[in-house]
């Protein structure tokens, strides 16, 4: 079993879903790199799944050469509670090495969503918000941040 973190983003009324988006990126890549540029390079199509509330209940899963990130996202009162949400800084990069970005999507909006992203980066991909995860997806999740001064003393 790999390691998987979780975060969960507050997102409307909370803050619009570009904003959301732009402060999942800042989590995943807060320095300019490549991954960065394709990752705001889909902010369009990445909000729209956010407004349709994809993420609510499926992930959006990143992979990479450490471990698997799944991000979900709170609406309406939930956005709201801030109890609800934990957008801490991962302890480790999310798009080291061989990465990936599979983003839920509705099942209608499926084939317009890959089109549109096979556009701009091949490893941002989207799936049926429906579809079983894999086994290594489905593992049990846990929060998990390094706490730079307290592992240095």
């Amino acid at each position: 079993m790999s390691t998987v973190a979780r975060r969960t983003f507050a997102s409307t009324p909370h803050r619009d879903a570009t904003s959301t988006w732009n402060a999942i990126v800042d989590t995943l890549a807060s320095k300019a790199t490549p991954a960065r540029q394709a990752l705001l390079g889909v902010s369009g199509v990445a909000a729209s799944l956010i407004a349709d509330k994809a993420p609510e209940a499926a992930p959006i899963v990143v992979t990479c050469d450490g471990p698997r990130t799944r991000i979900y996202c709170v609406y309406d009162e939930d956005a709201l509670d801030a109890s609800q949400a934990n957008e801490a800084p991962l302890g480790y990069d999310a798009l080291n090495g061989n990465w990936a970005v599979s983003l839920p999507c509705e099942e209608e909006d499926l084939s317009w969503v890959s089109e549109a992203l096979k556009k701009i980066d091949s490893r941002i991909t989207a799936r049926d918000k429906t579809q079983a995860m894999t086994e290594q997806e489905t593992s049990e999740a846990f929060d998990f941040t390094i706490d730079a001064k307290e592992f240095a003393s």
